[in-house]
């Protein structure tokens, strides 16, 4: 029963995390497809200038959010290194967004706003299961946990009878 709970515990924290990774990825995704849509329609600049431009304010928002409330537990290793990996992360994922959307806008020949926003949302989700995984391996690390021992195991030294 010990393992179950101990299992339950490790899992309910995973919860925790992909909720409050959920909530700053909501409020980034906003933030990046809005501000995706004002700059390439409301602004007229080009199809991936326009990711590029949000994605930069969206990741230094997501940064914030997952640095100082989603993650916070766990080790921080100094701000300017893990901002410059996690930038860096991001950039893959911005990169990604970008092959979809040039996929569509240039191999497609499609530059309506719902093309446009359909390869926005799917470079996102592609992107997103990149951070989500990276961030945890590489810029948020997990505080050591100790190994899950079997129900009934002992803990201590042998004992020879």
């Amino acid at each position: 029963m010990r393992v179950i709970r101990r299992a339950y515990e490790r899992f309910a924290h995973l919860f925790h995390e992909l909720v409050k990774f959920g909530t700053v990825g909501a409020l980034a995704f906003v933030i990046d497809f809005g501000g995706t849509n004002l700059f390439r329609f409301g602004v007229g600049l080009g199809p991936n200038t326009s990711k590029v431009i949000a994605t930069l304010i969206a990741a230094t928002f997501a940064y914030l959010g997952n640095r100082f409330w989603t993650f916070r537990h766990r080790e921080q290793s100094g701000v300017a290194k893990s901002y410059t990996v996690f930038f860096m992360l991001n950039g893959i994922g911005l990169l990604i967004s970008m092959l979809v959307i040039s996929f569509v806008e240039y191999g497609l020949d499609r530059h309506d706003p719902v093309s446009y926003n359909i390869a926005q949302f799917i470079g996102l989700v592609l992107g997103t299961l990149f951070r989500f995984w990276s961030y945890k391996k590489w810029v948020f690390l997990a505080p050591d946990l100790p190994p899950l021992e079997p129900e009934g195991a002992q803990t201590g030294p042998i004992s020879s009878r």
